[in-house]
């Protein structure tokens, strides 16, 4: 039986280097619908033969191997302890599944082992099975926007609809710097810290899924097709795929504050979920 520390190698090593199936098949459908954009056929057709070789070479499917954050249920703290999730990226590191990517905020010097304070970022949680890796991009977190409604120059107010104004102007100022096509987590709601913490978790949902939420769900929808008939599309050449999903979850909030958080995330997905 492999030891902890093996299989959380293993995970960062498939994670970066392979794309989870439902990211793969919603890039596969996004092609199979530009018809007229070369471009965006191009850039999807680009995409695909990376996942390919990524996959087939064990090499990393982007340069940015992005911020490594784990969410493990909190019954697997002994076995995957924070020493044993850093020595894991150590050794990742060290085999070249993750870039040097940790850099320190006040002198510039970089962690070329990837581990430093509040690098990896460890969650554990009660309402998560196993051990899931999410790795995020800095292009892509660049793009994340947070918004306090009411909101005068959106003209939206606290309530669904100008939720929805808030989500489709921040895809409408990404354009193609987040890499897209992207996928979106979103949370209404929360605190300022709470809600970027929400939405990012939305990354981890199934594209195929939808919010249990009747009226979420609604919205996923919407927000979706919206965002794809902007004609942003791959890279922001053009096309009908600017967003490959929508995943929205809301908070309570205090009755002073009304925050629509948004996490973009490029089309490189990369999450993966193991059992200890």
């Amino acid at each position: 039986m492999r030891k902890p520390l093996d299989s959380i190698v293993e995970l960062i090593r498939a994670t970066s280097t392979s794309l989870a199936s439902d990211v793969t098949c919603a890039l596969k459908k996004a092609l199979g619908l530009e018809k007229t954009n070369p471009s965006a056929k191009v850039v999807l057709k680009t995409i695909l033969d990376n996942v390919k070789l990524a996959e087939k070479n064990s090499t990393p499917l982007c340069q940015d191997t992005g911020t490594l954050t784990f969410f493990v249920n909190s019954a697997l703290k002994k076995k995957a302890s924070p020493e044993t999730i850093r020595e894991a990226v150590r050794i990742a590191t060290k085999n070249g599944w993750l870039r040097k990517n940790a850099i320190d905020s006040i002198d510039g010097k970089s962690y070329d082992d990837n581990c430093a304070n509040g690098l990896p970022v460890i969650h554990y949680l009660d309402d998560v099975k196993g051990v899931t890796l999410l790795m995020k991009g800095g292009g892509s977190e660049n793009m994340s926007r947070q918004y306090s409604l009411p909101d005068g120059t959106l003209g939206a107010g606290r309530d669904l609809d100008g939720a929805r104004k808030c989500i489709l102007d921040a895809i409408d100022k990404t354009q193609g710097y987040g890499c897209a096509p992207g996928i979106i987590g979103v949370c209404i709601g929360g605190d300022r810290a709470t809600g970027y913490e929400t939405a990012k978790m939305q990354l981890l949902r199934n594209l195929n899924d939808s919010s249990p939420d009747k009226r979420i769900a609604a919205l996923e929808k919407r927000i979706l097709k919206e965002s794809n008939s902007l004609g942003i599309g791959p890279m922001g050449l053009g096309g009908k795929t600017t967003l490959l999903g929508v995943k929205i979850a809301s908070c309570a909030r205090l009755p002073a504050s009304f925050f629509v958080t948004i996490a973009y995330m490029c089309w490189a997905l990369r999450r993966r979920t193991i059992e200890l």
